[in-house]
């Protein structure tokens, strides 16, 4: 998708040398307050059922998903690949209800399904 490739670049060129000073410094435990303040924000749009700022909201927990990841990266802990690949299969892990070529699961109700999840967890 353009939008993430461009969004990446914009990520990246920030914490290069001669981007923003203030990204180049931050770190994973510096953004740790922000992620509980946009999580918090996000939290407090869906409460007020406001959907343009859940929209704005949701953009920065995922900025700050994508800014954390590039400064792994760069400390060469790991990439967003990593990220999306791991979550990924972790979701496809956890449905095989969806995902399992039998699909024995599909008629479990929700309470068995969450069980079902958390034993997998």
């Amino acid at each position: 998708m353009k939008e993430m490739d461009d969004l990446l670049e914009i990520t990246t060129t920030l914490i290069e040398p001669g981007g923003c000073p203030w990204d180049a410094q931050q770190t994973l435990r510096s953004l740790q307050k922000y992620f509980l303040e946009e999580v918090h924000e996000v939290v407090e749009a869906i409460d007020r059922d406001d959907a343009k700022n859940m929209s704005e909201e949701l953009g920065d927990v995922f900025y700050l998903i994508l800014f954390a990841a590039k400064i792994a990266e760069k400390q060469q802990l790991f990439s967003i690949q990593d990220v999306i690949s791991e979550q990924k299969e972790k979701l496809i892990r956890r449905h095989p209800h969806v995902f399992s070529k039998e699909k024995s699961d599909s008629s479990l109700s929700i309470e068995e399904l969450e069980a079902k999840w958390d034993a997998i967890k």
